[in-house]
């Protein structure tokens, strides 16, 4: 067997070491072994990044101080920096984190009693471009890495970690939800969101439960019915806006698919996991708030087995779109509910930082005062 400080090839270049929060533990027992390392410390090694939440290997004392030494010379726990920590009146924080290739994405902490929502991007910038939207205004820059993804999740952890020891509170307390709702389209880069999800559930990784992570998608068939096929329940989410074709792509401009086929696609993923499906409708003053909205939305519901988000618009400077009244929003609701709809009116968090729905984006040189 190699001695655990000598590696076959020293020194990895910055481009070739690995990124452990990318790996499933297979693959880094696998990594390990053929580097001449024993098998049994990759679960160590994930003991130390998803339960003790540690940004070092020097910090791992149960590991051989010579393999700690190889371990930071050949592989990353966290790639990014967080640029600036914004916290918001009601408690919530948005973190900017910085990636190495000069890149940047948001992150967000919801917390609300015991629940702890991390709300993680999947990509640099968007591709659907919904015109409401702060994410997408420059389009997409590149996919995030499953790794990159989930480092957001850690990040989170930590600093839930951090807050709870600061205010002298319980230290087990930690992440207990993940929503993938915020810079990009999930849907659109597949296989690193299913690897970055099934670290986030495995219990070697994060450990949480399948029903505590959601998918929010634009409403991409083929990739619905795929999803359906994972094994996981995960809670999708279908960002719909509007019931009605023509709005709705010129609302959201990847919105080609015919919403029938968006429909049947979700009916598929009901069937094949059991999950109900959550339509998310973004309440927007003058657009899509008439009484003839709301038949079209109830119509539409009616063939899901589904509930329904509706979200006020959060203003992102520069848009035409205006927020409607408390008072126009629940009287859509109650129209919906009406028509035997369990509809809610979201409660829309951390407005005053912009790290609200529709708010995110990805330039630091945004300053969360210019919303």
């Amino acid at each position: 067997m190699r001695p655990a400080n000598d590696s076959p090839t020293g020194p990895r270049p910055p481009g070739t070491r690995i990124h452990v929060p990318g790996q499933n533990l297979a693959a880094l027992q696998r990594w390990l072994v053929e580097a001449g390392q024993e098998r049994y410390r990759a679960e160590q090694i994930l003991d130390w990044v998803y339960s003790k939440l540690v940004d070092r290997f020097e910090l791992m004392s149960n590991l051989p101080k010579a393999l700690r030494a190889w371990l930071a010379e050949q592989a990353d726990l966290y790639r990014s920096q967080i640029v600036r920590e914004s916290v918001s009146a009601d408690g919530t924080v948005k973190l900017l984190l910085g990636w190495p290739d000069g890149t940047s994405t948001e992150a967000v902490w919801i917390p609300e009693g015991d629940r702890h929502t991390a709300c993680v991007s999947c990509q640099v910038g968007c591709p659907v471009g919904c015109r409401f939207c702060a994410s997408g205004l420059d389009g997409l820059e590149r996919n995030l890495t499953a790794g990159e993804i989930v480092e957001q999740a850690l990040w989170i952890g930590r600093l839930i970690h951090r807050r709870m020891a600061e205010a002298g509170q319980n230290h087990q307390a930690g992440l207990t939800n993940i929503v993938f709702m915020g810079i990009g389209e999930p849907l659109a880069n597949y296989d690193a969101v299913i690897s970055a999800i099934r670290v986030l559930n495995a219990p070697w990784g994060m450990g949480l439960g399948a029903r505590r992570i959601t998918l929010s998608t634009v409403g991409l068939p083929e990739q619905i019915r795929r999803l359906a096929e994972e094994g996981l329940q995960l809670n999708l989410a279908w960002s719909l806006h509007a019931a009605d074709q023509q709005l709705r792509q010129a609302l959201v401009p990847w919105a080609r698919s015919p919403l029938i086929e968006v429909v049947d696609a979700c009916r598929y993923y009901f069937e094949r996991t059991g999950r109900e499906i959550t339509l998310e409708y973004v309440l927007l003053e003058g657009v899509n708030m008439e009484p003839r909205h709301a038949a079209q939305l109830a119509g539409l519901a009616r063939k899901l087995r589904c509930n329904v988000n509706l979200i006020r618009y959060n203003p992102v400077p520069g848009l035409p779109f205006r927020r409607p009244t408390a008072r126009a929003a629940y009287g859509f609701q109650r129209i919906l509910r009406a028509r035997g709809l369990n509809a809610h009116l979201r409660t829309s968090r951390g407005r005053d930082i912009c790290a609200a729905c529709g708010q995110l984006r990805r330039d630091p040189a945004i300053r969360d005062s210019d919303a």
